[in-house]
Parts: C-alpha cells; sequence; structure tokens
C-alpha cells in the first residue's frame, strides 16, 4: 500500500505532477490534507502523518518517506519500469540525483535567500552559491539537449521548474533555460495536475 499525503496548491504538486507523468495514480492512493500557509489559513492536519503536518509525505507499506527529492527517488526505484524512471542501473540515475541534490541544497536556498534579500551575503554565496553560477550551471546542462538528463524528461525537470511555477518572475532570462520551462510546462501531466488544482 502506498499513501501520498498532498495538499492542494502546495509545492508537493511536484511529486503529484511526477505520480502523474509516471502513470501511477492507480497505483498510489492520494490523500488530501490541510496545511499551515503563508497567508494565515490553512492548519495542522491531525490526518497528515508528516512530523511537522508539512507536505509532502509517501508512506510505503507503513514506512513514511518526507522530502520531496528523496520521494522522486523513491518513485524511480519503487517502479523502475514507469515511464521517466531514473532507477538503479539507469545509466543517468547519477546525474538524476545530482540534480535532486543542486535543487534541494542549492537552488531553493538560493531563491529563498533571495526573496528575504540575503542573497548577496558573503556567507550565504560561499555556502550556496550565487545566481549567475546557478544559471550558468543549468545553461550549460541544456546546451543542445531538452530537458536537463540526456536521456530525456524526469522528476529532476519537475523539481528544478518547480519554483519558477510560483513565480514566472524567478526564472533567469536566459533562451534555453526559458524554452526549457515551457517545454517542462507544456508536458500533458503537468498541465493535468495544474487544471486539477486550480480548478
Amino acid at each position: 500500500m502506498i499513501r501520498f499525503y498532498h495538499s492542494a496548491h502546495s509545492r508537493s504538486g511536484t511529486v503529484a505532477m511526477a505520480i502523474e507523468e509516471m502513470g501511477l495514480s492507480a497505483e498510489i492512493e492520494t490523500k488530501i490534507v490541510s496545511v499551515a500557509r503563508q497567508d494565515g489559513s490553512g492548519g495542522p492536519d491531525a490526518a497528515n502523518p508528516h512530523p511537522e503536518k508539512k507536505v509532502p509525505a509517501l508512506e510505503v507499506d507503513g514506512t513514511l518517506m518526507t522530502e520531496r527529492a528523496a520521494i522522486l527517488a523513491l518513485l524511480s526505484e519503487l517502479f523502475p519500469d514507469a515511464p521517466t524512471a531514473v532507477p538503479p542501473g539507469h545509466p543517468e540515475r547519477g546525474p538524476f540525483l545530482m540534480w535532486l541534490a543542486y535543487y534541494a541544497g542549492v537552488v531553493e536556498p538560493l531563491i529563498m535567500g533571495m526573496v528575504c534579500e540575503v542573497a548577496d551575503n558573503p556567507i550565504w554565496v560561499t555556502t550556496y552559491r550565487d545566481m549567475g553560477a546557478m544559471t550558468a550551471r543549468m545553461e550549460a546542462a541544456l546546451e543542445g539537449q531538452d530537458y536537463l538528463l540526456e536521456s530525456g524528461f524526469s522528476a529532476a525537470d519537475l523539481i528544478m521548474a518547480s519554483p519558477y511555477q510560483w513565480n514566472r518572475d524567478w526564472l533567469p532570462k536566459v533562451p534555453v533555460i526559458e524554452t526549457w520551462f515551457d517545454r517542462v510546462n507544456a508536458r500533458p501531466a503537468v498541465q493535468a495536475v495544474v487544471a486539477r488544482e486550480t480548478a
């Protein structure tokens, strides 16, 4: 039994998109839970097993997983034959895991640092890099290919695109990155989840 805990209009939409993209909607039960929001609405939900009452959370046969990058990696292990899976043994498993970790360890902190106006602090830059370095890394990866992995679309693209779905203004103004983002957003699974969550 696999159960996915999700809150509509949250960044756990990345995992919902991956589940849709991999064709796993019938295999994974989705539970919608309430979470605290920045506008003061919502709040802790007793039905949510996440220890901090956040989302996403994935329960696999009674074992709880949290954190988007870890959940996306696990889904590719549990369903190695699903479309877009990058399971252990895949030639690009290493780069796939690298992009998941890069998002969690570099991209999200940089964007939050920018929003909180601390991203220029030397300690911040030394620890997380800066927006220019991140942009250069993405631009180099996308040069000459449609997605971050040479083998094609994966959940790495979903997680790396996720902050820009919240605010397109944060997207680096580089043609190859903008084209990649539009390509990810145009995917039917992404559109299906967006339509469901904005209905």
